[in-house]
């Protein structure tokens, strides 16, 4: 899992661009009829309009990037020298366009005055996070996904707006005993959580 971080200054222009159009892109289901957020994953990774307003003369931009689109931060080929190691970082071999359902939630952040859109993906899907490193308790105990099905029990020990640093505790003896490691703040599930890992 990744967290994705972009200005809500320049999603909220993509988002205007969106509804001030009347045709949209399809998406592989047929028409879409309605405004919304594209993710595109190529050359750097940008959130950018659905919309088709007469000067969009080409649609798949992982080759192509125009700085006009809100850029992920870290991953703006425009500014960031590394942004190609973040971008496998988050996608790993993964590039092309996904059509996201995520509008009225972000524009209802930029609206309370959120100054970043956060997003979260596993690489297939894309969902707006809108949890801060605050809202977890240092020293409190979360599960994360195991990446082999199932959850480990974890110690919170650090936290950015991105990323936490936990320590197994509570598992099997060899677990417990590994280092304190790196995981997406967006894997961090409250013990009394029961979506699934």
């Amino acid at each position: 899992m990744a967290l994705l971080s972009f200005s809500a200054a320049s999603v909220a222009a993509q988002i205007a661009h969106a509804r001030g159009c009347s045709t949209f892109l399809p998406n592989w289901n047929g028409p879409v009829g309605k405004p919304d957020l594209i993710l595109i994953v190529g050359n750097g990774v940008h959130l950018r309009s659905n919309g088709i307003d007469g000067t969009t003369t080409r649609i798949v931009t992982t080759e192509r990037a125009d700085p006009s689109f809100a850029f992920a931060e870290g991953i703006n080929p425009f500014r960031d020298p590394d942004w190609m190691a973040e971008r496998q970082a988050a996608f790993r071999d993964l590039t092309g366009q996904f059509y996201t359902d995520i509008l009225d939630d972000v524009q209802m952040l930029i609206d309370r005055g959120h100054g970043t859109i956060r997003l979260a993906t596993d690489g297939h899907t894309i969902r707006v996070f809108a949890r801060r490193a605050a809202d977890y308790l240092i020293g409190g105990t979360y599960d994360v996904p195991s990446g082999l099905g199932g959850r480990f029990r974890v110690i919170l020990r650090d936290a950015t707006d991105t990323h936490a640093i936990v320590q197994n505790c509570g598992n099997c003896e060899d677990f417990d005993e590994m280092l304190p490691y790196r995981v997406s703040l967006d894997a961090l599930i409250e013990i009394d959580d029961r979506r699934v890992a």
